[in-house]
């Protein structure tokens, strides 16, 4: 359950999307990458308190229906389930980005079609199957991130024989360790955030547990330590082995990871294909788990009666197949924006993710407050702070939706997200409501206390 999650939030985010967050904050984004760390375990321990206590099918999105009202349910899922679309579509363009690399004249459109064929055929088998697959991919990452934090810190304070170890000069020598302001740092983490964006899936991924009580316990803490140091650490090593502009790239269309940089910089024989091959292992893993959610809370909307009947239907297998070819709009999506010729694809996708994660992020925290308001017992731990800590990462969410203001990519997402919203409502008052049954979650909630 955590290389689940871990495989959704340790992809793009860190190894392609970092190169837009230090090109606005410079050497200071790892302050921003702190921050975030911070405002993602409030979210990650709060989600895994009430998961340990209710496993319910649907997640949060269940919980949110519970706690607060089946209004707020249903919006959280259906924001969420625009999450993954748009976080799948994303990891693909960075997919054919980092296979660009190798192969040129494969355009990206082409590239994204291919990865999609591989993670679509990976969800169409059991869970068991897709658990494997998703375990080894994320395995695969984490050993590779803890290498590359090793090697860094070799090179950074040992140096190589040719090429002597530079320290810490990098973070100060070029205008300074915040070259743009301490705004900037703010103004970072509507970048940073994204990266973060995967950390709900300890909930969703309950429901399909032997063990939920006991696995939510260990996977809830474990996954936000491990993000926390390696963004920190890795963000840290490249700013100090590469200039901060230079691993900036062009803004929003980065073009080739900062790790990538890393090793084409320091001219290590083959190191930089391989660093390569990792990072498109990262982003293809990320993508599976994304579309996997989507497919899980698209069938739950659909089994409480909140999305068309049809949705529901699984395999022999119990695999959601209409919801994995529903969830699949945002490779379809992705794949016709490049095809087009639209630039910055990946910054406006990953800003739209960013806007919407934060809304489901803030009533994950409000549906805990709840949850701890009627002192519910049963919960294998809790979070630290309970109440308190989860009125500081709302806090910290409204900050960062708050770059709305000075970021034009946040604007651009922000024309898109709240008539996607308003619809949802709409149809919610039109159709949806009268659909809803509150003999549906409470089946949820029955489920949930036999698997416990």
């Amino acid at each position: 359950m955590a290389m689940i999650a871990m495989g959704s939030a340790l992809g793009t985010g860190l190894f392609l999307g970092s190169g837009e967050a230090i090109g606005i904050a410079g050497p200071a984004v790892i302050i921003s990458f702190a921050l975030g760390s911070l405002i993602a375990a409030t979210i990650a321990l709060s989600m895994g308190e009430m998961a340990s206590r209710h496993p319910v099918r649907g997640g949060f999105g269940t919980l949110a229906a519970h706690y607060l009202s089946p209004f707020w349910g249903y919006i959280t899922r259906w924001l969420y389930w625009i999450v993954t679309v748009c976080v799948t579509g994303a990891e693909l363009v960075a997919c054919a980005a980092y296979l660009a690399y190798w192969v040129p004249a494969i355009p990206i459109w082409a590239g994204i079609l291919i990865f999609a064929a591989v993670i679509i055929a990976i969800n169409l088998s059991s869970v068991g199957s897709f658990g494997i697959v998703e375990f080894f991919l994320s395995s695969i990452k984490v050993i590779a991130v803890f290498a590359f934090i090793l090697v860094g810190a070799v090179l950074v304070f040992f140096g190589l024989p040719d090429a002597p170890a530079p320290g810490l000069t990098q973070l100060t020598a070029d205008g300074g360790f915040a070259p743009n302001g301490w705004a900037a740092v703010w103004i970072a983490l509507s970048v940073v955030m994204f990266s973060f964006g995967g950390i709900e899936l300890l909930s969703i991924t309950a429901a399909e547990a032997k063990d939920p009580a006991r696995s939510i316990k260990t996977a809830a803490r474990t996954t936000i330590v491990r993000l926390a140091f390696f963004y920190v650490f890795c963000i840290g090593f490249v700013l100090c082995l590469v200039p901060w502009r230079t691993a900036a790239g062009s803004g929003e269309d980065v073009a080739t990871s900062p790790f990538v940089m890393v090793f084409d910089q320091l001219g290590i024989p083959g190191a930089a294909h391989i660093t390569n091959l990792l990072v498109l292992i990262a982003a293809l893993s990320a993508a599976n788990a994304n579309l996997y959610a989507g497919s899980r809370m698209l069938h739950s909307l659909a089994s409480d009666g909140l999305a068309p009947r049809f949705a529901a239907h699984t395999t022999a297998r119990k695999v959601p197949l209409v919801g994995i070819a529903l969830s699949s709009v945002g490779l379809i999506g992705a794949a016709l924006l490049a095809f087009s010729g639209v630039g910055g694809v990946f910054g406006y996708m990953m800003s739209l993710v960013v806007f919407a994660v934060i809304l489901v992020w803030a009533l994950i925290l409000c549906t805990y407050i709840a949850f701890r308001r009627r002192k519910i017992s049963g919960a294998t731990f809790r979070m630290p702070g309970g109440i308190l800590t989860a009125i500081v990462g709302l806090i910290g969410l409204v900050a960062v939706f708050a770059t709305i203001a000075v970021r034009p990519s946040m604007q651009v997402a922000a024309l898109v997200g709240v008539p996607a919203v308003l619809v949802a409502v709409v149809l919610y008052m039109a159709v949806a409501r009268r659909r809803t049954d509150p003999a549906d979650i409470e089946e949820a909630f029955a489920e949930a206390e036999a698997m416990r």
